[in-house]
């Protein structure tokens, strides 16, 4: 255990307080950029980001850590300093020229690769505002971060104290800022909950609408109602509503045509270009429909139909086994 030049020891208390500190801060920094990258894919769609779901875990993962690890890192901060006023030879026990060295030297290579990307990317002129916001929001906390920690190790915040706590409420202010314009996006918990239903129902009509393809080209005739789609050998059994447990509705309207109907809590957003991490599928998701076109499920609140046409040509019939 290492002793500094004023006698004060590096104890177990104090390697884990500033272990805690650094994750803390990470994990704020790396929260609060992933949110507002979010942000900027769903205000600056993208057609070549594909498609997104602001449901997902992203968004919420990321306004859930910043609501625990910014007033956490906030606080270890606090009390780390208070140590440091009460004993002033804690000032320089490795764990804390280490934690914030190491700081030092990841905030100066994130501004430095920040800066390399963005360079090269204007000069293949492929600079858009999307992202452009993108290079700034990492260079913006990156530059904070450094001049916050150079001020640090000098012990700036340790002299002007009132200084440090207004910093720690801004910081607080900004991260709840950003948790709150959160909620414009992804909805209130209930909204979120009922856009999960709705994509439960998506997922229900397409695995019917699957089935209705495959009796069709069983039979070459659809079915009169969704019963004659049960199959206890196949393991197939027809999906009901996952919030109501209603039956879905199936119409028959004509020879190659048919309907499927079910009611949704909330209107599908079209979020085509807002993607960008390959996560969840939105509801609004295309999907390949019987008559071989990219289907889309875009629905308004309600009961909302889809129609459907089959096209024989490109769904011909089973070729039955030869018996022998």
């Amino acid at each position: 255990m290492e002793t500094s030049t004023t006698g004060s020891r590096t104890t177990p208390k104090d390697f884990f307080l500033w272990l805690l500190a650094v994750i803390a801060l990470y994990g704020s920094i790396i929260s609060f950029i992933a949110l507002l990258f979010e942000y900027i894919n769903y205000s600056f769609p993208d057609a070549l980001a594909g498609y997104a779901d602001p449901y997902g875990g992203a968004v919420r993962f990321s306004m859930a850590a910043l609501i625990v690890l910014v007033p956490t890192t906030v606080v270890i901060m606090h009390y780390l300093r208070r140590i440091i006023i009460e004993e002033p030879g804690k000032a320089q026990i490795w764990v804390r020229r280490w934690a914030i060295g190491l700081t030092l030297f990841i905030a100066t290579l994130t501004i430095l690769i920040d800066l390399v990307t963005l360079i090269n990317t204007f000069l293949n002129g492929e600079i858009t505002v999307r992202f452009g916001l993108k290079v700034l929001t990492v260079l913006a906390v990156a530059v904070f971060i450094f001049f916050h920690t150079l001020l640090d190790m000098k012990g700036y915040w340790i002299k002007h104290g009132r200084r440090a706590h207004l910093l720690g409420g801004f910081t607080i202010l900004v991260s709840l800022i950003a948790v709150v314009a959160g909620f414009f996006i992804v909805g209130t918990p209930g909204a979120a909950r009922d856009v999960r239903f709705d994509i439960r129902r998506v997922n229900d009509l397409q695995m019917i609408q699957g089935q209705v393809l495959s009796y069709y080209q069983q039979k070459q005739t659809l079915p009169d109602s969704l019963s004659e789609l049960e199959d206890p050998l196949a393991y197939f059994t027809l999906p009901a509503d996952p919030e109501t447990n209603a039956d879905y509705v199936y119409k028959k309207t004509g020879d190659l045509s048919f309907e499927l109907c079910a009611v949704f809590a909330r209107e599908g957003k079209d979020l085509a270009g807002r993607g960008g991490f390959g996560r969840d599928i939105a509801v609004s998701y295309p999907y390949p429909g019987p008559d071989g076109a990219m289907e889309n499920w875009q629905h308004g609140e309600g009961q909302q139909c889809f129609e459907r046409t089959i096209d024989p040509e490109r769904y011909p019939p089973f070729e039955k086994p030869i018996l022998r």
